[in-house]
């Protein structure tokens, strides 16, 4: 098997002679440290994402892969990466995992390698294909796609023609109505948005990033982002302001048609020590 490529199994057909849909739930920004008592505007986010892990127990028996789109640990630490892993893990379901701004792609690469967790750039999961792309820029919290990235993901859509695509990233490619955070988006979307203009079968893209929930339509293409595991940002606000919604995932459904069906869900409430008095991020 290509090492850039993850096969995932397609699940057996219903009772019905339906084809199941393809289940992923997504953790984002889980801003994890070496230190598991290191705090993030006075939240742990040990305890926050261990607190999310624990609301996601209950779908794990319905999720076929779980998609982790970057700002994984903040310090990008061997430490931080490895515990990472061991959650992972434990939680029993094949992950793949990205990079964002605060992670260093080539140390996550490596440290979330082997077993059921991998960064490859493709998964293939019954007539879905999902595109794992590298959105960061060394010492930047804005993004960027490379030339490189851009080629592949059009050579990518070029070879699964006939399959239905998710395209995961860090950075969202459209504003949010957030001036303070549309500062850190990708800085370069056309080229992105004209190649999924150019593919059809491009059905989703899904980030991280801004700490909280956006949904809009590109074009017939569902875009989509999503809660941290720790802090959330003030949704529609052009200034940093933190938000006191819980941490929380997003799931997916692919069907076999083409159709994406998503939601998110939260735990009940923040752990405690959230400073509303933070500045900045």
């Amino acid at each position: 098997m290509d090492q850039d490529t993850l096969n995932i199994a397609s699940r057996d057909h219903d009772p019905a002679g339906e084809a199941t849909p393809v289940r992923v739930l997504q953790i984002t920004d889980c801003h994890l440290h070496a230190d598991p008592n290191w705090t993030l505007a006075g939240i742990n986010t040990q305890t926050s994402f261990e607190w999310v892990m624990s609301l996601a127990e209950q779908f794990r028996e319905s999720i076929d892969l779980l998609l982790l789109t970057g700002d994984l640990v903040h310090d990008a630490s061997v430490a931080g990466y490895t515990r990472l892993k061991q959650q992972i893990e434990r939680f029993g379901v094949p992950a793949c995992c990205l990079p964002g701004n605060h992670d260093v792609p080539e140390v996550l690469s490596t440290e979330l390698q082997g077993g059921l967790v991998s960064s490859p750039k493709t998964v293939r999961m019954g007539n879905w294909v999902i595109i794992l792309l590298d959105s960061t820029l060394p010492h930047s919290e804005g993004g960027h796609l490379s030339g490189q990235e851009l080629e592949r993901l059009q050579e990518t859509l070029q070879a699964y023609p006939d399959s239905h695509v998710l395209i995961a990233l860090h950075h969202h490619p459209v504003l949010i109505s957030s001036a303070w955070m549309d500062k850190m988006a990708l800085d370069n979307p056309e080229p992105f948005l004209e190649l999924i203009e150019q593919h059809k079968s491009v059905k989703g893209v899904i980030w991280g990033h801004i700490h909280q929930t956006f949904e809009s339509d590109y074009r017939g293409v569902r875009m989509m982002g999503t809660p941290s595991t720790c802090i959330q940002f003030v949704e529609n606000q052009d200034s940093f302001g933190l938000s006191t919604a819980p941490p929380g995932f997003r799931w997916l459904e692919l069907g076999a048609d083409g159709r994406i069906d998503s939601g998110i869900e939260r735990v009940d409430a923040l752990p405690p020590g959230l400073d509303l008095k933070t500045a900045g991020y």
